[in-house]
């Protein structure tokens, strides 16, 4: 099926461009989205009528979020979720929970605004596309940990997971040579063996 473009829509075309697609795209997704009109000869005359507007109403809307975008661009946002001990989480960090966290900072984001290709489910520094327009992106970074102390700690640039298994394996060596030295009082104590 044959479409021509009403805004840039990311590895498909630019505004005016006319694409062949598959049917199902464009039913789906382009047509009821307001991204394309499907090119007929009909629709091809409209588009050229209305091409000036149709090209304002994107460069005010680009405008309008790039500079939104310079206010978020960069921007950190703690997201506190229960994990084991290897730091994997419990549940998982999704495209809703990032545009909620980013929202409950002052800034206004969808869901549908958040790029990320699967859901994040480890603690740690994770970088995150927000896309406000096509032609405008811009990344944000979540420090997704177990406490408020965690999250400044990663913040700093901890690894947190590594230093609480290096703190465990000092606690475990340490044990072990509590028990080493009570092992050997005992054979001493005992005296020596027939």
């Amino acid at each position: 099926m044959e479409v021509i473009l009403l805004e840039r829509v990311e590895k498909l075309g630019a505004i005016g461009d006319v694409v062949k697609v598959k049917n199902g795209f464009a039913r789906n997704y382009l047509l009821p989205q307001h991204k394309a009109l499907l090119a007929t000869d009909a629709n091809k005359a409209r588009f050229e009528r209305e091409r000036a507007a149709i090209e304002a109403r994107n460069e005010k809307a680009r405008s309008a979020a790039q500079s939104e975008g310079k206010a978020l661009d960069g921007t950190t946002y703690v997201l506190i979720r229960q994990a084991g001990e290897t730091g994997q989480l419990y549940g998982s960090v999704a495209a809703r929970d990032i545009a909620e966290a980013i929202n409950a900072a002052g800034h206004k984001v969808e869901r549908k605004h958040v790029a990320i290709n699967q859901p994040i489910k480890a603690i740690g520094m994770h970088d995150v596309t927000i896309r406000l327009h096509p032609e405008v992106a811009l990344k944000v970074t979540l420090n997704v940990a177990r406490s408020p102390d965690e999250a400044e700690r990663q913040a700093r640039g901890e690894n947190v997971i590594a230093a609480a298994q290096a703190a465990d394996k000092a606690a475990d060596d340490e044990a072990a040579r509590e028990i080493a030295a009570a092992a050997a009082a005992a054979n001493a104590a005992r005296g020596p063996s027939e």
